[in-house]
């Protein structure tokens, strides 16, 4: 998998993005606050949220919160698969929680119309920055359609579309950069 050097946020923000990733909104409107990446030969999307700063007594508090509104009211159903922390090389005292799940969707599928994965596995990744009243999510969203994935070789175990997602998280961990910290003031 290649990696391009993609700006957010006019360039506030950088952060390598796999080359087939296109700026959603330049097909459809995204609001101000969210910068999405959508691949370009597949469904799997990178969406970069800038929030405001939830306080809670913990880290994992916030954490929680911003996972609760991500996924209440959808109907999926959802599993946790791995909760931690991790770092981003440009700035490694930065609070960085991350989560692992997956959304399954209801079956039958409620709009057979509409063209719904089996389910979905996604990485969320939450940079608590207190001192710009800021936190910053990252969510990589990673459908399997029936069809049009590989299943895994062992029961439980993890797809190839799985498995180049943790590329890609690896990949945002080691290249996201603030270059313009006054994208938070205001």
């Amino acid at each position: 998998m290649s990696f391009t050097n993609t700006p957010l946020y006019g360039g506030a923000i950088t952060v390598d993005l796999p080359s087939g990733f296109a700026d959603t909104s330049q097909i459809r409107q995204v609001p101000d606050h969210q910068e999405v990446y959508l691949d370009a030969e597949g469904y799997s999307s990178v969406v970069v949220e800038i929030l405001e700063y939830v306080h809670k007594s913990s880290d994992d508090e916030a954490l929680q919160y911003h996972f609760a509104d991500l996924v209440d009211g959808t109907g999926d159903a959802t599993t946790i698969v791995e909760q931690g922390r991790a770092q981003l090389k440009s700035l490694p005292n930065a609070p960085l929680l991350t989560l692992t799940f997956i959304q399954t969707p209801p079956t039958p599928n409620p709009n057979p119309r509409r063209k719904t994965p089996e389910f979905t596995y996604i990485h969320l990744l939450l940079l608590r920055l207190k001192e710009q009243a800021t936190d910053l999510m990252i969510t990589i969203n990673i459908p399997h359609y029936a069809g049009e994935y590989q299943k895994a070789a062992e029961e439980g175990g993890q797809t190839q579309l799985m498995k180049d997602s943790a590329a890609l998280k690896e990949k945002v961990l080691e290249s996201f950069e603030i270059k313009e910290w006054g994208l938070f003031e205001g």
